[in-house]
């Protein structure tokens, strides 16, 4: 009878923390010790994990540590170290943008998420109650000095070589501690079962476009890291059909529009066009610039933001 009790104590503990939701296999993929065990112990490192209801608990920071039960794949492998040599930069010219939501389309079957779900948004603005609205897609910002990865208690979001952060859904537990840290709200959490989990269901999960996608884990705007590897553009800056993105190397100091394929000097762009980064004052250190949405190409018209463009 006393035995009995103690593991219900110990699923009764499992629980709380999460670890039967879709939090990613975390009973397969962690060695956990018993509530019972890490009482008697002496005291240790906690983190501070959120459950599926939003219940705050802590947790004996060893417990978390990945046991190591196969070798990374090589796709996991190259996904952690990122190109070297690059330092990718993206610029969004906001004259530019018309609410056509390609982007989104685009970025939406690349990384098979459904319609209700985006890494990348397009948001109507406005600066000023008497001046002209305006349209503004909104990414990840990819920063230099991200809040996120540093709240990861199990490192599944990471900042690679060539300034890309993205997200391993093969370590992620689902705690959502990344997405109270990022103050851009550009990340996702997977609520229920991703889109078409069959289509995928065969396929080597490839990091670097965090796909397949998997319940209980975070995902975000990857800057098509996988299109990047054999020279292509991101998915959201080829389908714009605007010209509203510029992406490229900083290093090289070198940015290509998606619609035109014009390469232009990435410091000149943004020193000619009074280019800024969203809330400099965190220190953040964003990697997406904004150009104003001075000398619009077109005109603000309501009707863009009838259903038809919104869906």
């Amino acid at each position: 009878m006393k035995e009995e009790t103690s593991n219900n104590s110990r699923r009764k503990f499992l629980k709380s923390v999460g670890i039967s939701i879709g939090a990613a296999g975390v009973v397969s993929g962690f060695s956990l010790l018993g509530a019972a065990k890490a009482a008697a112990q002496e005291p240790r490192e906690t983190v501070n994990l959120l459950t599926q209801d939003g219940q705050l608990v802590q947790v004996d920071k060893d417990q978390l540590r990945p046991t190591v039960t196969e070798p990374l794949t090589e796709l996991q492998k190259r996904g952690r170290e990122g190109i070297a040599g690059k330092s990718f930069v993206m610029v969004i010219d906001l004259s530019k943008c018309r609410n056509a939501r390609k982007c989104m389309d685009a970025c939406q079957n690349h990384h098979q998420l459904r319609p209700d779900q985006h890494h990348i948004n397009v948001l109507q603005m406005q600066d000023a109650e008497h001046t002209a609205p305006y349209f503004m897609p909104k990414p990840c910002q990819h920063c230099d000095n991200p809040p996120c990865t540093k709240v990861c208690p199990v490192d599944a979001t990471f900042k690679r070589q060539d300034g890309i952060v993205l997200i391993d859904n093969e370590r992620c537990i689902g705690c959502r501690f990344c997405i109270a840290a990022c103050p851009y709200s550009a990340r996702i959490f997977q609520w229920t079962e991703p889109k078409d989990p069959e289509k995928y269901k065969d396929l080597t999960y490839n990091i670097e476009a965090n796909v397949p996608q998997k319940k209980g884990t975070i995902s975000k705007c990857l800057f098509s890291a996988d299109r990047l590897r054999e020279d292509k553009l991101p998915s959201c800056v080829s389908s714009c059909p605007n010209g509203v993105y510029y992406f490229g190397d900083q290093n090289e100091d070198a940015v290509t529009n998606g619609t035109t394929h014009e390469t232009v000097r990435f410091s000149k762009l943004i020193e000619e066009n009074a280019g800024y980064t969203l809330m400099p004052e965190l220190g953040t250190k964003p990697r997406v610039y904004y150009l104003p949405p001075k000398n619009r190409a077109f005109e603000f018209n309501g009707d863009l933001l009838n259903e038809e463009n919104l869906h």
